[in-house]
């Protein structure tokens, strides 16, 4: 299924289109409730710099409760569960802050049951050439042709969903077309190919400091799961990927 990403800045040249990069830790907790996350409990427990500006009108409920900033950063409090997303500036090589907002958090909010911690990457590759290159890519080179490529009024759509085992937890990744919308209407959408991975921990122990421990040492981690997902996209996928030959940004 082809998901639809927000706009990208206009350029004057398709060549020039970066790559996207996202980070999303999101933890899981037994007693974690969505009303626990407002702007004042997260300044004055130092969980966030009190010059933090937010983007657009918190949304605040017993179900869901939802802080988007101006820096890119937004938070996420659903019944069991928190998570913090962060776009990453991958051309810059500035590092993501939603690692240390998530520490701070369960530093601030020790006695919460944690069950469960995922660390989950996004890539998302624009494919300059052909125009369906995304779909192509998909379904002519990760999968087998067959009969099953040609049935229906419009040409198939696919996604893929892969499991790896690694040491000390599974990657789950789903790979996707999407489509990149361009600020200027005019010019229409790119094609691209959308990588989301997930590295999922279970830290639920009876001993609250067990627990505690074990959170915190994943969470520093993570910068190792982002970079072991880097390397899987580039060097295992992206190579095969239309325009993608040499990557706008090597692994450093």
């Amino acid at each position: 299924m082809t998901q639809s990403l927000d706009p990208v800045p206009n350029t004057q040249a398709l060549t020039k289109i970066p790559e996207i990069e996202e980070l999303t830790l999101s933890i899981s907790a037994k007693n974690l409730s969505p009303s626990m996350l407002n702007l004042d409990f997260l300044k004055m427990t130092g969980i966030i710099p009190g010059d933090w500006e937010l983007m657009a009108q918190p949304i605040l409920s017993d179900r869901i409760s939802q802080l988007s900033f101006k820096n890119g950063i937004s938070i996420l409090a659903q019944p069991g569960s928190v998570s913090f997303r962060d776009i990453v500036d991958v051309k810059g090589k500035k590092q993501s802050v939603a690692p240390e907002v998530a520490s701070k958090y369960v530093e601030k909010l020790p006695h919460a049951e944690y069950q469960a911690l995922n660390i989950s990457p996004r890539i998302v590759l624009p494919v300059l050439k052909p125009k369906d290159g995304a779909r192509k890519y998909i379904t002519e080179t990760l999968l087998a042709p067959g009969p099953w490529l040609n049935f229906g009024k419009t040409p198939v759509q696919a996604g893929i969903n892969l499991f790896y085992e690694l040491d000390g937890c599974q990657l789950s990744m789903t790979i996707n077309e999407a489509n990149l919308q361009q600020r200027d209407q005019n010019k229409g959408a790119i094609s691209a190919v959308m990588f989301s991975g997930s590295f999922s921990y279970n830290v639920a122990n009876e001993n609250e400091q067990t627990r505690l421990n074990q959170l915190a040492q994943k969470l520093q981690n993570w910068k190792k799961d982002v970079d072991t997902f880097r390397e899987i996209v580039h060097e295992k996928f992206a190579t095969q990927l239309p325009g993608q030959e040499e990557s706008l940004f090597p692994i450093s």
